[in-house]
């Protein structure tokens, strides 16, 4: 039975690569309407009057509810047992939010759709990640998570948003630009509709986590029984600081190029746009190798050069050409995102617990990290008068989350299986 799963996977119109192609491609349109708020503020500020709070808060109460909805809905995924019927729900409601926001006619209005969007998208990750660790090949399961959250979310969200959208606003309006990323959503729907399956009660039963616990025996796990896993609460911290870094460098890196360091504002975008390729690169490059080499060296190495993207930024003093390179460099981090916010949890608990767990992790992340934390650079640049502060604690939070990954418990199949073979448990607790 192994050996035909096995044989179905080896073609390239399979349906692994199949599920993975929509599912990919409906998380980086939800990337992409995430950030289409973001992308259009100036168009919106210009006709609602809105003062910086107000824009602050689209983004942060978006985050919160994104948190929120990543452990809560997810939570209810993997008690439900079901997964199809929440990624319909999901594409359906967050492209409705769209066609809301464009329809706004005040700031409540517009704030409330962005709030409800957040709360669906959060666990849309999670519940992906989790039918696609079932339906991957073992030796695949890493690289087959980092394209389907990496690759698409920086090609779609990081690099089509910003491109198009502006461009649609300018030329037709910012309500039209809100209407058209609504529609990719309800046609990535026909597709989950059509090509996903549920997951099979036999391909559930033929995975396991390479790291498994007592949970396995069918007791409840609470948020704190997650935290006793040793996997999961490194990974919560990995996040809370890896996200305040991705969120600091997005926040604070345009004004401070074009303003400490007096670039012009077309040379700032092309600098920066070299970040969404470093994402699409790092995300099937690092668990690429994660699968091949352990998870845990991987996130090591990639988390180390994170802090360069900072550094890079404040002190190097030569060519655009090389700042270029050494921000692309630093930010091959983002490579570690599919790791510790889905595939080292997944892997480190039981299957009725893998979604929650990714969402309990992506929540700290977003809470913690990309509001409190980036809340605080924010504050600090302010009392310091220099937002040369904001990238320092941006560079240290690059730092903190390498010395954290030494913490982590390997969980890549060839590695445990390698362990196994010396007669050595491996343990996540």
């Amino acid at each position: 039975m192994a050996q035909s799963q096995t044989a179905q996977r080896n073609p390239i119109f399979n349906y692994e690569n199949g599920l993975l192609l929509i599912l990919g491609i409906s998380f980086g349109f939800a990337f992409f309407d995430r950030n289409a708020a973001s992308v259009l503020t100036p168009y919106i500020t210009k006709e609602f009057g809105l003062t910086n709070t107000q824009v602050g808060l689209i983004s942060s109460m978006l985050s919160i509810m994104w948190a929120l909805g990543a452990y809560f809905i997810a939570r209810w995924s993997d008690a439900n047992g079901n997964r199809k019927p929440f990624l319909l729900a999901f594409l359906i409601i967050f492209s409705a939010c769209s066609f809301l926001s464009g329809l706004a006619q005040s700031y409540p209005v517009l704030l409330i759709s962005r709030m409800i969007m957040g709360a669906v998208e959060g666990p849309f990750l999670p519940v992906c990640l989790a039918i696609m660790a079932l339906e991957s090949s073992p030796h695949r399961r890493g690289v087959n998570a980092g394209i389907m959250q990496n690759f698409f979310a920086a090609l779609l969200g990081q690099s089509l948003a910003p491109a198009l959208l502006p461009m649609v606003a300018e030329s037709h309006g910012w309500r039209e630009a809100f209407f058209l990323s609504g529609v990719p959503g309800l046609i990535c729907a026909v597709g989950v509709y059509f090509w996903v399956r549920e997951p099979s009660k036999e391909a559930q039963a033929s995975f396991h986590a390479p790291v498994e616990d007592a949970a396995d025996a069918g007791q409840k796990m609470g948020i704190l029984d997650m935290l006793k896993v040793r996997n999961v609460l490194v990974c919560c911290l990995i996040a809370m600081f890896m996200v305040g870094w991705f969120v600091m460098g997005w926040a604070f890196l345009p004004n401070y190029l074009v303003t400490v360091r007096g670039v012009s504002g077309e040379t700032m975008g092309a600098l920066l746009s070299v970040l969404g390729f470093a994402s699409a690169v790092a995300g099937f490059g690092a668990p690429f190798l994660s699968d091949r080499i352990g998870r845990k060296p991987v996130m090591i190495g990639f988390c180390l050069v994170g802090a360069l993207t900072a550094l890079g930024a404040m002190y190097f003093q030569g060519s655009n050409v090389i700042l270029g390179t050494m921000l692309f460099i630093g930010w091959l981090a983002s490579g570690t995102f599919p790791l510790f916010m889905g595939v080292i949890p997944g892997e480190s608990m039981p299957r009725k617990y893998a979604a929650t767990a990714m969402g309990l992790v992506v929540c700290v992340g977003e809470i913690a990290g990309g509001t409190l934390l980036v809340y605080l650079a924010g504050v600090l640049a302010d009392a310091t008068g220099s937002l040369s502060s904001a990238i320092l604690m941006m560079a240290a939070c690059g730092a903190i989350g390498c010395v954290l990954c030494f913490f982590l418990v390997e969980t890549a199949p060839v590695k445990v299986r390698a362990v196994g073979a010396q007669g050595v448990p491996a343990k996540a607790t």
